[in-house]
């Protein structure tokens, strides 16, 4: 069922959501509810399983790892390999 909703927003916010809407051929209404969907799936995302909790704490990393530069290296040799 579809119903009709009215929101209060700065005039500067609704013209660019305009803006957006139209450049990528989609209405603001279906931005609108594609936004608020992902907010339920947000909430699901925060919730850990059992398994997932259990693992926590398990790999230990020294004070001075570098996640970035880890990463960055990781992505270099997958791509140069």
């Amino acid at each position: 069922m579809i119903t009709k909703l009215t929101l209060t927003l700065n005039q500067q916010v609704i013209e660019s959501a305009k803006a957006y809407a139209k450049r990528n051929g989609k209405s603001l209404s279906s931005i609108v509810e594609s936004y608020l969907r992902s907010l339920d799936h947000t909430e699901e995302k925060r919730t850990l399983s059992p398994d997932v909790k259990r693992l926590i704490g398990s790999v230990k990393l020294s004070k001075n790892f570098d996640y970035k530069k880890e990463l960055q290296e990781a992505i270099i040799k997958k791509h140069l390999s």
